[in-house]
């Protein structure tokens, strides 16, 4: 048995596939079978005077996603969308399916969300998490390949990594505990005894947020780097977004056709990427539309995609207010109010898809920074123990894959980008 990914190796072949009945059609003497087998989807054509009787009515009688088994020969066809179409010579029922709630017309979002796993059988929500899988596996390809090892972080803390409230709750035995929103402090310890590591696992967020870009549960890739500072950092995220795009591009081009991705976006996508500062930001963002905005503001979407939009590629925006970022980034060492950090701010209106900072190294400095965020010594102590024992610079960043997805698909909201989305008011199916 093969499978339809694999089909061009068989041509002229006959071939054996186990898969679903997407669609069907029929001219009478000639039935048409749109079959997908979860690696693709092709056309099998069934010719009546070809094959028994009984195979003909089998096929007859199949229903939207009906399972089968398949016999037939493949041969190229360019009008087809995959170049190949199966002359079918036998077909075998499995089951077939009764009332399959997602026909051909159109559906409220809604609807499709509670049937999201169904939903997913599509051939769009297919393209997307077959792009979701390449995206994922070229940043671990970049990041192999460039030294970095993978580090598990736990998923259980004891506090909060960056002294924010929104956390999920939970107890551990007789101790309050929370679901992890980063692995990066312990990327940090992991950076001192590897090198260079990096973690690729679920966070989650608790803030009641319900716009388009927001995710209660993402998944997260954070690098972490010994001897590595701000603008390395920045070059780093550079050459590893350009690989990815560059991966999809190449082994995704049906998806992305289906999708109706315009490549000539992505193909632009290709370091370096334009720079500007945080006060440059604020400038422009004076003077282009919102007066009101005051050094000290934190960015929100209608201001990140002003800024986006007059650039082509992803736009770095650094050195952000030292008040406004986490209690670990070093400020600047020349003026202290703004931090050696980055945004990483996708075009086209999608908004940040990573940030980044080079942390701080001096134990003194970290210790004030903990105390003034009043943060629970005794649940990060091991943390400012990192700089106690044998103190470098280091940097790190992490970029959320769903929203990187969502760029790279050009999809409008990030609920399409994982399999089984947890927003504000969805945690089933």
């Amino acid at each position: 048995m093969t499978t339809i990914r694999d089909i061009a190796k068989h041509v002229g072949q006959e071939v054996k596939i186990g898969g679903w009945l997407y669609n069907k059609r029929s001219s009478g003497k000639i039935q048409f079978l749109q079959l997908r087998d979860g690696t693709g989807f092709i056309q099998g054509v069934l010719v009546k005077k070809q094959v028994a009787p009984e195979i003909w009515e089998d096929a007859k009688r199949l229903t939207q996603e009906s399972s089968v088994y398949v016999w037939g020969t493949v041969r190229s066809d360019e009008r087809s969308a995959t170049g190949y179409e199966l002359d079918v010579t036998k077909l075998e029922v499995i089951q077939i399916a009764d009332d399959y709630p997602i026909s051909n017309k159109e559906h409220g979002i809604e609807f499709l969300m509670d049937h999201r796993h169904l939903w997913i059988r599509s051939r769009k929500q297919h393209a997307v998490l077959t792009i979701r899988a390449e995206v994922i596996r070229a940043i671990q390809n970049y990041l192999d390949t460039n030294g970095f090892s993978l580090i598990d972080p736990p998923v259980l803390t004891p506090s909060s990594c960056e002294g924010t409230t929104d956390l999920f709750h939970t107890k551990y035995f007789d101790e309050d505990a929370y679901l992890s929103q980063s692995g990066q402090l312990y990327m940090e310890a992991a950076a001192m005894a590897m090198n260079k590591v990096y973690s690729f696992g679920p966070t989650f967020r608790a803030e009641k947020s319900k716009t388009r870009r927001h995710l209660i549960e993402f998944w997260m890739i954070e690098p972490e780097m010994a001897f590595v500072e701000h603008e390395e950092n920045l070059e780093i995220q550079e050459q590893m977004l350009t690989a990815v795009v560059k991966q999809v591009i190449t082994n995704c081009k049906q998806e992305l056709a289906i999708l109706g991705r315009d490549l000539t976006k992505l193909e632009n996508i290709e370091g370096p990427f334009p720079r500007i500062t945080y006060d440059e930001a604020v400038a422009f963002l004076q003077k282009e539309g919102f007066p009101e905005f005051k050094w000290g503001d934190d960015f929100g979407s209608p201001h990140e995609t002003l800024i986006a939009n007059s650039y082509e590629k992803p736009v770095f925006i650094t050195h952000f207010p030292t008040e406004l970022k986490s209690f670990y980034m070093k400020p600047d060492p020349n003026r202290p109010e703004v931090c050696l950090s980055a945004d990483l701010i996708a075009p086209e209106g999608y908004g940040e898809i990573i940030g980044s900072s080079q942390r701080i190294d001096d134990p003194i400095l970290l210790e004030e920074r903990y105390e003034a965020h009043d943060l629970p010594r005794e649940a990060y102590q091991w943390y400012l123990e990192l700089r106690k024992y044998g103190t470098v610079p280091h940097s790190g960043f992490g970029i959320g894959l769903e929203r990187a997805v969502a760029w790279i698909c050009g999809l409008e909201h990030v609920r399409e980008t994982i399999p089984f989305p947890r927003m504000l008011n969805r945690m089933y199916p």
